[in-house]
């Protein structure tokens, strides 16, 4: 018999990264956040003409990338502590950090051209709001990406941070019906560093 299918926001109920503790974890997320980063980067094919929302932007490596490639970037993230390390170590233009969260963008709307979410999808509180928060603040034509690590079933503990296939196409599904065309789930990378990428196109 198959067990019930995890919802996609699986890990909702993480008590997020406050204090000391966030400041750590910020800190290992500065490196073993890059590889995500430039998959993000190169799947959005980010260019001068782009302003990126990094959804739960934790110390700003992807947000950093997106800069350097000439974007304009909000980082947005629900921790302080989190945004304090990315604003320390962050030596590139074109970058605003700003708390919020993925259901409460502080972004207007129709200001940019990608939004993405890293490793992030499966803490959001509400993913239905989310989604569609993140069709608000996209221009028409605006790319949304979500990259989760692959995640088997049944894992539990760090290894459960990510998606099962199963994950990966219902929050596919739900970008459909919040108004997104072209969306497409994808794998990418191996072992360890596999992922799932979903994308779609704000109509």
């Amino acid at each position: 018999m198959n067990s019930p299918a995890l919802p996609i926001n699986h890990h909702a109920d993480h008590p997020g990264f406050a204090g000391v503790p966030g400041v750590l974890c910020a800190l290992v997320f500065l490196v073993v956040g890059r590889a995500k980063a430039k998959l993000a980067a190169d799947v959005a094919e980010i260019s001068t003409s782009d302003h990126v929302v990094d959804v739960g932007c934790g110390p700003g490596t992807a947000a950093r990338t997106a800069a350097r490639r000439g974007a304009r970037v909000t980082g947005v993230d629900p921790s302080a502590a989190m945004l304090r390390v990315a604003q320390a170590v962050t030596r590139t233009d074109g970058i605003t950090w700003r708390e919020g969260t993925a259901e409460d963008l502080p972004v207007a709307d129709g200001a940019a051209t990608v939004v993405w979410a890293l490793a992030t999808v499966h803490h959001w509180q509400d993913v239905d709001k989310a989604v569609a928060e993140a069709r608000r603040v996209l221009a028409p034509g605006g790319r949304l990406i979500a990259i989760e690590r692959q995640s088997p079933s049944g894992a539990t503990g760090l290894a459960s941070h990510g998606w099962t296939r199963q994950q990966a196409e219902a929050f596919a599904a739900l970008c459909r019906d919040t108004g997104f065309g072209d969306v497409s789930v994808a794998e990418h990378g191996s072992g360890r560093g596999a992922v799932w990428v979903v994308s779609g196109t704000r109509l």
